[in-house]
């Protein structure tokens, strides 16, 4: 039997994507075997992003500073935004360093099963951006799911009123796939294949 301390750790720990019980449960023996090459590294790395850790005022990536790297960043087309669901998914696709814009993150997608409607999403913002007359192409990079889609459409119709280009990834993405766990050269294609909306 653990003691309380380790079963909260491990309870915690299996909340994490990707971490069940039994994970947890080895990733503490490891963290313990390997106190000061492993743990102590990792605690002053959690508790250094706790203190600093940030959402961008423009994009709503997630950094130590806001307006965040990437809307800093002036050898970026600022012309053309990536509008993705979730930060995991920027982080994706600006790994595939294919995509020389910014980005927009809505912070989910529309759901009536889960009560996720336009304005629980950064879509106001998005259309504030295009209104304001420096964006020329607006990239829909949702998921290949029936909700990014959907979201998809939506953002299009909210958009048919400015004079920018639409255009999506190309749906060589496996329906139901989520951009996080697509390697960089299906995101790559994904990328050179866009097409308008």
């Amino acid at each position: 039997m653990a003691s309380q301390e380790i079963d909260a750790l491990a309870q915690a720990l299996s909340r994490l994507p990707g971490l069940g019980p039994r994970s947890a449960r080895r990733v503490i023996l490891h963290l313990m075997k390997k106190r000061e090459s492993s743990m102590q590294p990792l605690l002053r790395a959690l508790q250094a992003v706790d203190d600093r850790l940030v959402t961008c005022d423009i994009c709503a990536n997630i950094d130590t500073i806001t307006p965040c790297h990437i809307c800093n960043d002036m050898r970026r087309d600022a012309r053309s935004l990536c509008v993705v669901e979730e930060v995991s998914d920027l982080w994706a696709l600006d790994k595939s360093r294919l995509f020389a814009g910014k980005y927009h993150v809505l912070g989910g997608k529309l759901s009536a099963l889960d009560g996720v409607r336009p304005e629980d999403l950064h879509i106001d913002r998005l259309i504030n951006r295009v209104r304001s007359g420096d964006i020329d192409e607006v990239v829909l990079a949702m998921n290949a799911t029936l909700e990014g889609q959907a979201t998809s459409h939506y953002i299009a119709e909210r958009l048919e009123e400015f004079p920018v280009r639409l255009t999506q990834l190309a749906h060589g993405l496996p329906v139901g796939g989520e951009l996080d766990y697509l390697d960089e050269g299906t995101l790559a294609q994904a990328l050179r294949a866009r097409r308008p909306l």
